[in-house]
């Protein structure tokens, strides 16, 4: 077609108007004072109809919570200040193009609210002497969320694991992230009790402040109170000068208390204190401090058996336990031991600047799977990196690994594997074939067992599956 007629073409407005609908974006033309001249069909739908013979901001068409919450309508509220989509329009208004610049839209329909992931591009149009701004809006709601489940299926926010219990520590994270509430998390010694408490941190609002965390069970008494509400000088011998406390530091953030049953029943009752009223009594200090935390605390012990025993205050416990999360152990979610072991290994390597090229063998798979790990994951870590110095080059065996988790007793470890066998479902089975493409040795991973143990159960089932 000549140039001449694809440019008489383009003028034609029948021909610009099926342009404008056809395209899969919500598609917005707005000018200086911020009112939209019109709006595509995908903005329609998704947002309700739009009238252009009304002077209708971007935020009424888009029915942004945050607009019809403020008396001053769009661009009004404190939130419209830092509000992405404005900021595009604002840009393109002064002849600048914006690239799918991400925002997050507060949606509020019918009395119910909804939270949004945009892409947001913006571009300057001028059109009969006037500026305007072109903004197309992309929902990538559904695609971020779907970015996030895959991402999560093996590990969330440093935690790995795809056990269903893990899974649903994931869920809770994410739930409990943008709540601010107190979380109490138990579980044995070395079962990732911090890593829980950073995800919390690092997954909601207050990502941007400090996370502080405290062992309350290493310190003596009276250094704890320092360190957690802090001193003013002269308070003690010692103290020569003013010092923060952890609570203080984590004013705005988040403040992980670890072992927080080996806490004094004293400090407890100062504890009860900062969470009542909000506010810190440094040591020696006339005056209080009041602070802004979000309290995550973390136990090995049973509270509930300490407070039977009266070494835990009730009040303090439910102050504490508002949401609990319990995480299991290590023994308890064997089918993530392979996963969790190359996971260490790959870490290991880059902290001790060890060449790619070494992995673990299936006996040695197979020896981890059948260890019990008192110790949990710590413990696993441990043995990885023990396995790493030993080995150094090639393939990981099980004579790389410590002594326990070698397997030294071999009537115990025969047992162990006799045992998990007959804990073999055919149902998970055949889940674990299907989601693997009937890779047995990537199947026999993900149920934490052998690959021989596997040949074996599908042999004593009848099946090829």
């Amino acid at each position: 077609m000549p140039t001449e007629e694809i440019a008489e073409l383009l003028v034609q407005g029948g021909f610009l108007r099926s342009l404008f609908e056809s395209i899969p974006c919500g598609v917005l033309v707005a000018d200086q004072g911020g009112h939209v001249h019109a709006a595509n069909d995908v903005i329609r739908q998704a947002f309700g109809p739009f009238d252009p013979a009304q002077e209708t901001s971007v935020g009424d068409v888009l029915q942004c919570f945050h607009v019809r919450e403020s008396p001053e309508g769009c661009g009004g509220s404190e939130y419209c200040q830092s509000c992405t989509i404005r900021r595009a329009g604002r840009e393109a208004l002064s002849g600048q193009r914006i690239q799918r610049s991400r925002a997050t839209l507060d949606f509020s329909e019918g009395g119910s609210f909804d939270r949004r992931d945009l892409q947001i591009s913006a571009a300057p149009l001028e059109h009969g002497g006037r500026q305007l701004a072109v903004v197309i809006v992309e929902d990538v709601t559904e695609l971020l969320r779907l970015r996030r489940r895959v991402k999560t299926e093996q590990s969330f926010a440093g935690i790995v694991g795809r056990d269903p219990r893990m899974q649903e520590l994931f869920d809770t994270i994410r739930e409990l992230a943008d709540v601010d509430v107190p979380v109490l998390v138990q579980g044995e010694s070395g079962t990732g009790k911090e890593l829980v408490a950073a995800a919390l941190h690092n997954e909601g609002p207050r990502a941007a402040a400090a996370f502080v965390a405290v062992n309350c069970g290493a310190l003596p008494e009276g250094l704890l109170e320092s360190e957690l509400f802090g001193h003013v000088r002269g308070s003690f011998t010692g103290a020569l000068r003013d010092k923060k406390g952890r609570f203080e530091l984590a004013d705005g953030g988040t403040i992980f208390l670890d072992e927080i049953g080996d806490l004094s029943v004293p400090l407890q009752v100062k504890l009860l204190r900062v969470l009542q009223e909000g506010v810190i009594e440094p040591v020696g200090a006339e005056d209080g401090i009041r602070v802004d935390v979000r309290v995550i605390s973390a136990t090995h012990k049973n509270l509930r058996e300490e407070l039977a025993r009266g070494r835990f205050r009730e009040d303090l416990f439910y102050r504490l336990c508002v949401v609990p999360i319990t995480l299991p152990a290590l023994r308890e979610r064997r089918g993530d031991i392979p996963l969790l072991a190359e996971h260490l290994l790959a870490r290991a390597m880059e902290q001790l600047n060890v060449g790619a090229g070494i992995a673990l063998s299936e006996e040695a798979i197979s020896a981890l799977v059948d260890h019990d790990w008192p110790g949990n994951v710590r413990e696993l870590e441990n043995a990885v990196q023990y396995a790493l110095i030993k080995c150094r080059e090639g393939i990981i065996g099980p004579q790389h690994l410590p002594t326990s988790a070698a397997g030294s007793q071999p009537a115990q470890a025969t047992l162990g594997r006799k045992q998990r066998r007959r804990k073999l479902h055919l149902t998970a089975v055949q889940r674990a074939l299907a989601e693997t493409g009937g890779n047995r040795a990537e199947a026999a991973r993900r149920l934490g067992v052998a690959r021989a143990t596997l040949y074996r159960f599908l042999e004593q089932m009848g099946t090829g599956a």
